[in-house]
């Protein structure tokens, strides 16, 4: 069993940056596959960035490729989203995901795959 708190969310306005933590419990975190996801008010979630549990593979998506970073600290068993150049869309409560992979090389993008969630923590963009 694996748990997962988010935190690093708030108001912030168009252009400027947030970090997000995602901090696991367990003994395990080196073998789990991690994800960012989002959700926005009256839309579906979507996948927004995975890194594999080597840390050598990551994925992103195309909307905020090159505007934001995952990177994951296996000794503080903490995953990070780094997100730069705000916009008013990117306006969502972020989740993070995290399952087993057999691979260290392999990352998901859907969010199927994910065994344990976190409760979230909400971004706010102004313009």
């Amino acid at each position: 069993q694996v748990q997962l708190v988010e935190s690093g969310g708030g108001l912030v306005q168009a252009g400027g940056s947030l970090r997000l933590s995602c901090a696991a419990s367990g003994r395990t975190f080196s073998s789990y596959a991690m994800g960012w996801f989002r959700q926005a008010p009256g839309k579906e979630r979507e996948f927004v960035a995975a890194i594999s549990w080597s840390g050598g593979n990551t994925h992103y998506a195309d909307s905020v490729k090159g505007r934001f970073t995952i990177a994951r600290d296996d000794a503080k068993s903490t995953v990070y989203l780094q997100m730069s150049s705000l916009k008013p869309e990117d306006t969502a409560v972020y989740s993070c995901a995290a399952t087993i992979a057999l691979s260290g090389n392999t990352y998901y993008t859907e969010g199927s795959r994910y065994a344990y969630w976190g409760q979230g923590t909400q971004v706010t963009v102004s313009s």
